[in-house]
C-alpha cells in the first residue's frame, strides 16, 4: 500500500524536494537560538562583548525572517502538493467508479461512495503534506538537539534520554488501538452520509407519506453509531496523548533535578545549564510533533486504505481480443440464456429468442419475471458467465465485442427517467455531445417536446433542477426520447416507457415512441398491453421462462396467460403489476 501511496508523489517530486529542503533549513535554523544562547551566557556577556551580542541577536533575527519565508513556502506549496495528490486520487477513483458494473452499485450506497471521494481523501491530503514534512523536521531536530546536548555534557544527556525507550513503547502500545478505532469512526461517518443522501433524494416521498419523524429516527441511529465510534476513537487517542505527554513531561523533571545537581557539583556552568533547558525543549517539541502526527497518520492511512479498497474493485473489462461493433444491422439473438444475480436463485432459465433486423419484440408478464433483466443483459450491463448461454448482435457474441461499441448502438428509454441537473439542451445533448444545434431541435421535434420548450422563457437553456424536478413526468419522458433520437442507435430498448403516464400524455409519448422505433430493432417491456398490439412478436415471461410467444392475434387464439392478462386490462382499463 505504501508503494501505491508514494506513486502519487511522482508528478510533484521537484516541488516535494524543494519542500523537504525548506523543511531541512527550518530545522537547522531552529538550532541557532540555543547555540547563540550558550555563547551569550558563557562568553559574550561575561566578557562584555556588547557589539558581538548585538550582531548575534540581529543574526538570529535575520535567520528567523528567513525561517518565516521558508515556513510560508512549506505551508503553501506543501499543502498544494497534498491538494494536487488528493485531486489526482479523486479523479482516479471517479474514473474507476465509472468503469464499475451495475452489480457494484447494487451493493454500494451512494453516500458511502461520496464519503470516500471527499472526507476520506481530505485526510489523505493532510497526510501527504504533513507526513514527509513532520518526519523530516522532527527527525532532524531530534538528531541535532541530541548531538548538541552530547557536546555540552554526554552523561547528563544520556540520563535524560533514558525516557526515549519508554516513549517508544507507549507509542507502539496505543497505535494499534487508535488505528482500529479510527477505522470504525470513518465507517460510521459513511453511514451518516448514506442516510443523508437517501433522505434528501427521497424528500418528496417522505413528505407525501408524512414520515419525517421516521427519517429523523433513522438518521439518529446512524449518528449514534458515529458518536459511539468517535467515543472509542477519542478514548484511544486520549490514552495515547495523555500517556505520551506524561512521558515527555518527565524529560523536564529529569533536566530540572539532574541538571541542578550537575550545576551544584560544578560539572556544568550556568550557561550550559540554561542551554540544556532550551535545547531539551527543542528536543521535546519535535517529539510532541511526532506524537501528534500519529493521529494524523492513522486518519490518513485509514482514508487511503478505504480509497484502495474501492480502487481494487474489479472494473468492467472487455475481452482481450474484443472487437468494435460497427455497421450494425440490429439482428439480436438470445441463445439458451440463463442468469442469476447471485448463486441463490436463477432469474432467467434457458431463454431462446431471435429478433430480426428492424422488428419489434414485446416482453410481457408479471413483475419480477425477468423482463428487465433481459434488457440489462443485452447492453452487457450484467455479464453472462461461461456456460450460461450467449447473446448475439448481428451473429457476434456481445462478450467478444467492446462494451462501449455495443452500448453506443443501443438506445434505452425507461419508466424511471434520469435527467441531470442542468439545462434542457445539455440533457438532450447527452445523447450525442458533439451534435449540432439544429440536430438538437430536430430530436426535440420528433419527441413532441420542441413546441413546449419554445414556450419557456429561456427555451432550451431552461434549468430543469435536480433529476428534472421542474418538469412533469411526460415532459421528462419526452426529453429522454429526444436524447435517444439524437443518439440514433440501431437497437432500441423500451422498458415500461409509458406505464406511469396518464392517457393523454401516453398518446403523445406513444406517438414519439412509434416514430423512434421506425427502422430500429426494438425490445419492449410493457405492462400496458394495449401499447404493444402491433409488435411483430410477443413473448410472455413468467418466473424467468418464456411460456408463450407469437403475435397478438396468435396469443389471443391460444387462450392462455396472455389472453387472461389482456382481457383483464381491457375490462378494468388498467395494467397488471
Amino acid at each position: 500500500m505504501l508503494k501505491r501511496f508514494i506513486q502519487y508523489y511522482k508528478p510533484h517530486k521537484k516541488m516535494l524536494a524543494l519542500d523537504m529542503l525548506a523543511s531541512l533549513m527550518i530545522s537547522i535554523i531552529g538550532m541557532a537560538y540555543p547555540i547563540v544562547t550558550n555563547k551569550m551566557l558563557n562568553i559574550y556577556i561575561p566578557q562584555k562583548m556588547y557589539t558581538t551580542i548585538v550582531i548575534s541577536g540581529l543574526t538570529v533575527l535575520a535567520l528567523y525572517a528567513l525561517r518565516m519565508m521558508l515556513q510560508y513556502f512549506v505551508q503553501y506549496y506543501g499543502h498544494m502538493i497534498g491538494v494536487k495528490m488528493q485531486s489526482q486520487m479523486r479523479q482516479d477513483l471517479f474514473a474507476h467508479l465509472e468503469k464499475q458494473p451495475f452489480s457494484f452499485y447494487d451493493n454500494h450506497e451512494t453516500g458511502r461512495i461520496m464519503t470516500r471521494l471527499t472526507s476520506d481523501l481530505f485526510e489523505v491530503c493532510e497526510l501527504a503534506h504533513h507526513g514527509p514534512e513532520n518526519l523530516l523536521i522532527s527527525t532532524v531536530m531530534i538528531l541535532l538537539s541530541f548531538t548538541y546536548l552530547l557536546m555540552i555534557d554526554p552523561i547528563l544527556t544520556l540520563i535524560i534520554f533514558t525516557c526515549v525507550p519508554i516513549l517508544v513503547v507507549v507509542t507502539l502500545h496505543f497505535r494499534h488501538a487508535m488505528r482500529s478505532a479510527f477505522d470504525a469512526r470513518r465507517k460510521s461517518n459513511a453511514v451518516i452520509n448514506a442516510a443523508v443522501e437517501s433522505s434528501v433524494t427521497g424528500i418528496r416521498v417522505t413528505k407525501a407519506y408524512t414520515n419525517s419523524q421516521r427519517e429523523v429516527e433513522k438518521f439518529r441511529e446512524g449518528d449514534k453509531q458515529f458518536v459511539d465510534a468517535s467515543r472509542s476513537a477519542y478514548h484511544a487517542m486520549a490514552q495515547f496523548h495523555s500517556s505520551t505527554s506524561f512521558v515527555t513531561d518527565i524529560f523536564n523533571v529529569f533536566i530540572l533535578i539532574a541538571g541542578g545537581l550537575f550545576l551544584y557539583a560544578g560539572r556544568i556552568s550556568f550557561g550550559d545549564y540554561s542551554t540544556f533547558i532550551v535545547s531539551v525543549n527543542l528536543f521535546i517539541n519535535p517529539v510532541n510533533t511526532l506524537i501528534g502526527f500519529m493521529e494524523q497518520f492513522q486518519n490518513g492511512v485509514s482514508g487511503f486504505k478505504r480509497f484502495v479498497e474501492l480502487m481494487d474493485e474489479e472494473p468492467e473489462k472487455d475481452a482481450p481480443d474484443a472487437r468494435e461493433l460497427t455497421d450494425v444491422q440490429g439482428d439480436i439473438e438470445f441463445r439458451n440464456v440463463t442468469y442469476a444475480y447471485d448463486t441463490s436463485k436463477e432469474v432467467l432459465h434457458n431463454i431462446d429468442l431471435h429478433l430480426e433486423k428492424g422488428r419489434k419484440l414485446a416482453l410481457v408478464g408479471p413483475s419480477g419475471g425477468g423482463k428487465t433483466t433481459l434488457c440489462h443483459l443485452l447492453p452487457n450491463f450484467y455479464k453472462l458467465r461461461e456456460g450460461d448461454g450467449s447473446i448475439l448482435i448481428d451473429g457476434m457474441d456481445i462478450r467478444s465485442l467492446t462494451m462501449e461499441s455495443v452500448r453506443r448502438n443501443i438506445g434505452i428509454v425507461q419508466q424511471d427517467v434520469f435527467l441531470f441537473a442542468g439545462t434542457i439542451r445539455e440533457n438532450i445533448l447527452y445523447g450525442r455531445p458533439d451534435a449540432a444545434e439544429e440536430e438538437v431541435y430536430e430530436a426535440a421535434r420528433r419527441a413532441n417536446i420542441h413546441d413546449y420548450i419554445l414556450t419557456l422563457e429561456k427555451g432550451y437553456d431552461t434549468e430543469i433542477g435536480e433529476r428534472g424536478v421542474k418538469l412533469s413526468g411526460g415532459q421528462k419522458q419526452r426529453l429522454s426520447i429526444a436524447r435517444v433520437f439524437l443518439k440514433n442507435p440501431a437497437i432500441l430498448i423500451l422498458d415500461e416507457a409509458t406505464s406511469a403516464l396518464d392517457n393523454t400524455t401516453e398518446v403523445l409519448i406513444q406517438q414519439a415512441l412509434d416514430e423512434l422505433c421506425k427502422g430500429r430493432t426494438t425490445l419492449v417491456v410493457a405492462h400496458r398491453l394495449s401499447t404493444i398490439r402491433g409488435a411483430d412478436e410477443i413473448a410472455v415471461v413468467i418466473n424467468g421462462r418464456i411460456t408463450e410467444r407469437g403475435t397478438h392475434e396468435e396469443l389471443i387464439a391460444l387462450d392462455g396467460t396472455y389472453k387472461k392478462l389482456y382481457s383483464l386490462q381491457f375490462r378494468d382499463n388498467d395494467f397488471i403489476d
